[in-house]
C-alpha cells in the first residue's frame, strides 16, 4: 500500500469505520445500547452496515464512471455499462431482511473487485488503484460476513 497516495488511503481507512463500528455494535450489546441511546438506531448493527453498504456499493459505480471517461470507442461503451453494475446492484439486490442483504452486498462488493481489476487491466484506474482497493474490500467484504454469516 506504501504506492497508494496518502489522502486516498486516509479517506479510504476512514471509511471503514462505519463498517467496524457496526461489527463491534453487533459484538458488543453495551455499546450497541450507548450508541442506541446517543447516536439513534440507525448508527448500529446491522442498520449502519446495511445502508452504509449500499451507499458506498453505490457510490463505488460513480468512481467507475469516471475511470471509464478515461476510454474511447468501444471500450468506453462497455466501460460505462460496467460502471453502472453496482449501483443498480445494490438497487435490485439489497432488500429482503438483513442476512439477505447482508449476503447480496458481499456478492456486490466481490463482483466490484473484480470490476477494478478489469478498469485496472485497461489502464482505466490508476496504476495503485488494486493496491487500494483489494485490502478494503477484504475489510468490507469480512464486516459485512459478520451480518451475512454469523
Amino acid at each position: 500500500m506504501s504506492s497508494v497516495p496518502r489522502v486516498p488511503l486516509l479517506l479510504a481507512v476512514a471509511g471503514l469505520l462505519p463498517f467496524l463500528w457496526s461489527v463491534a455494535t453487533h459484538f458488543n450489546g453495551a455499546l450497541y445500547d450507548w450508541s442506541t441511546a446517543h447516536l439513534g438506531s440507525r448508527f448500529v448493527a446491522p442498520y449502519l452496515q446495511l445502508s452504509y453498504g449500499t451507499v458506498i456499493l453505490a457510490f463505488m459505480s460513480g468512481v467507475l464512471w469516471g475511470f471509464a471517461t478515461k476510454a474511447g470507442g468501444t471500450k468506453a461503451a462497455v466501460a460505462y455499462a460496467l460502471s453502472v453494475l453496482p449501483a443498480l446492484w445494490a438497487f435490485f439486490m439489497v432488500g429482503g431482511g438483513p442476512v439477505a442483504a447482508a449476503t447480496n452486498l458481499v456478492f456486490g462488493f466481490l463482483g466490484l473487485l473484480l470490476l477494478d481489476a478489469c478498469f485496472q487491466m485497461w489502464s482505466l484506474a490508476p496504476r495503485w488503484w488494486l493496491a487500494l482497493r483489494v485490502p478494503m474490500s477484504a475489510v468490507v467484504i469480512a464486516c459485512l460476513s459478520v451480518e451475512a454469516f454469523l
